[in-house]
């Protein structure tokens, strides 16, 4: 799939199907994450993968609005320095990179912020300086999806030509 394709065609999945995602594609999401740009190029995220039924459920258990991790094949838990002030910044850019390299090769995926923090520290031995800022699941959808239904506003809702509040004409990208 061209990388275009790959972003406009991307959903975001919280029902997965029971196919496991095979080694090989697990590390190359994880390559898609490691090669993924960082502010100053810091790299300073950690990814701690999770996988198995009991570490699922657990994962679920401690968050806020994503219970639905538990039906997942494995999840990665992005951490990241907050002593950068780009350091969720850099979460979503690594997000991005991993679900699109997944969805590239029909794993979909999903994301989730709400934790409980102190019980997700302590069961998943985080350390203090770093900061559970996202966490993802994958999986193969548990249903079909095209991809080609997105609810989007238009552009003319969210472009702005020259300033805020300029009309934008897509005749004048050109200009």
């Amino acid at each position: 799939m061209d990388a275009y394709s790959c972003v406009i065609s991307k959903l975001d999945v919280r029902e997965f199907g029971p196919t496991s995602v095979p080694a090989e594609l697990k590390l190359k999401i994880l390559e898609a994450a490691r090669s993924t740009a960082s502010g100053m190029n810091l790299q300073h995220w950690c990814f701690i993968v999770v996988q198995g039924p009991d570490e699922l459920k657990k994962l679920a258990d401690e968050s806020t609005t994503g219970t639905w991790v538990a039906g997942c094949n494995f999840a990665v838990i992005v951490l990241t320095n907050p002593k950068y002030p780009f350091h969720l910044i850099d979460a979503g850019r690594v997000v991005q990179d991993m679900q699109l390299a997944a969805w590239n090769f029909g794993v979909a995926s999903g994301v989730y912020t709400g934790v409980r923090e102190e019980t997700l520290r302590k069961d998943f031995n985080i350390p203090r300086e770093m900061n559970p800022s996202i966490i993802l699941g994958f999986g193969y959808p548990g249903r079909k999806i095209s991809g080609k239904r997105k609810n989007r506003k238009p552009l003319s809702d969210l472009v702005f030509l020259g300033k805020y509040g300029n009309r934008f004409d897509p005749q004048k990208l050109g200009a």
